[in-house]
């Protein structure tokens, strides 16, 4: 590929349940943490869960007062982590019209929208925060980046279930290759442990029940695994055309080379591994690469079954079996709309320093997963390519391909 249509990775932020920052997040990764612990808190008393994975330090407390009060949990996180990697990049001199930001959440503000409701049944219409509108909408954390950079080339927000980090940045890809902007922040966010949003995905059976030992719940590709674990957080990367970055001499973790996204059309929350392997096979000829060519793997992995299993046959079909696959969710819970893009950070660092996580309380792989996934030790290795994977209800597919 011509450096005209690559697109480089220049700068990383992130907020997650084993850091309060990206360094931090990847350290956790590699001393394979655990985000995961007890709610004890009096709003979880009664909750057919009981453990999740929240993050390490509160984003209100690094904001003034003044911004906490106007802005959704999710819109701080988002703040903060693009702020994080705007100044990793070192704050590109790039026209406001040649900049856009493209953040993805699953739920949006939903912890306003339920609090502001409550609010409204217990006090009435007069107690709502005049802010609930703007925090609650999905396209707040877009915004309020867009509006804090001052981005005018586009504030766009997919909405894809848990790919939605992972489309944003296929999406803020495509901007760049067509020429449109020459720098895009992209990421995705989620905040939403709450008691609603913990009981709706428990009643649906997704979520594991278990509550002794919360470390040891989330276990993807292990044969004892009962369901996920759900967290929070925030990914954001700095995406920029090659021939833009290298002009004003931009250090660079990567290249996103490649990136696909499909929808199953099959079952609204069921995992289907044809349309899995089809994301896979496109994001790779995106790329111009190979199976072969893919050394590591970064999997959706959110330790259910099925989930699980489908994943397993579609990396099967689409790679092999001789690439090394890792699975940080066992780390970090499942982060809903922020973890395709807290995976694809993963991905890119593990390229970039030559080391990948193990799967954490992976103790007995599931017989049916033919895959090397890595257990035990972390993986070293000089791979010249990754691939990370991002699936979400509704049948959304995304694969994003980075390379050295």
């Amino acid at each position: 590929m011509t450096e005209n249509g690559q697109v480089l990775v220049t700068g990383v932020g992130a907020m997650t349940p084993v850091g309060a920052d990206a360094s931090s997040s990847w350290s956790g990764l590699l001393a394979g943490k655990s985000g995961v612990r007890a709610l004890e808190e009096e709003w979880a008393t009664g909750l057919p869960v009981s453990i999740a994975a929240g993050l390490t330090e509160d984003p209100a407390a690094a904001l003034p007062r003044v911004e906490v009060r106007k802005l959704d949990r999710g819109e701080q996180l988002a703040l903060l982590a693009s702020r994080e990697a705007w100044g990793d990049a070192g704050a590109p001199g790039v026209e406001p019209e040649r900049l856009a930001v493209v953040i993805g959440t699953g739920t949006g503000g939903v912890l306003t929208t339920l609090g502001q409701d409550d609010l409204f049944e217990t006090s009435g219409a007069r107690r709502l925060s005049p802010f609930a509108v703007p925090m609650l909408m999905p396209n707040g954390p877009a915004a309020w980046v867009s509006m804090d950079l001052g981005a005018k080339g586009g504030a766009r927000t997919p909405v894809s279930a848990c790919a939605s980090g992972a489309e944003a940045l296929a999406l803020g890809l495509d901007l760049l290759r067509a020429g449109r902007v020459d720098v895009v922040v992209a990421g995705g966010v989620e905040a939403c442990l709450h008691p609603f949003t913990i009981a709706a995905f428990a009643q649906m059976k997704a979520l594991s029940t278990r509550s002794e030992d919360p470390e040891s719940v989330s276990r993807p590709f292990d044969v004892d695994r009962s369901g996920f674990v759900m967290g929070e957080g925030v990914g954001i990367m700095v995406l920029e055309r090659a021939e833009f970055a290298r002009a004003r001499g931009a250090r660079t973790y990567g290249t996103l080379g490649g990136s696909a996204v499909s929808s199953s059309a099959n079952h609204i929350t069921a995992s289907d591994a044809a349309g899995q392997v089809h994301a896979i096979e496109t994001a790779l000829r995106d790329a111009e690469l190979t199976p072969q060519d893919i050394g590591h793997v970064h999997a959706h992995a959110t330790s259910t079954e099925s989930g699980d299993l489908a994943e397993a046959e579609a990396i099967g079909r689409a790679v092999g079996t001789h690439a090394c696959v890792t699975a940080t969710k066992s780390m970090t819970g499942h982060m809903l709309g922020a973890s395709g893009a807290v995976g694809a950070l993963a991905a890119l660092l593990a390229l970039k320093d030559g080391v990948a996580p193990a799967v954490r309380n992976l103790d007995t792989l599931d017989p049916r997963i033919d895959l090397d996934v890595i257990r035990g030790e972390n993986r070293t290795g000089r791979w010249n390519a990754s691939l990370a994977n991002s699936f979400g209800f509704g049948g959304h597919n995304v694969s994003l391909v980075f390379t050295k």
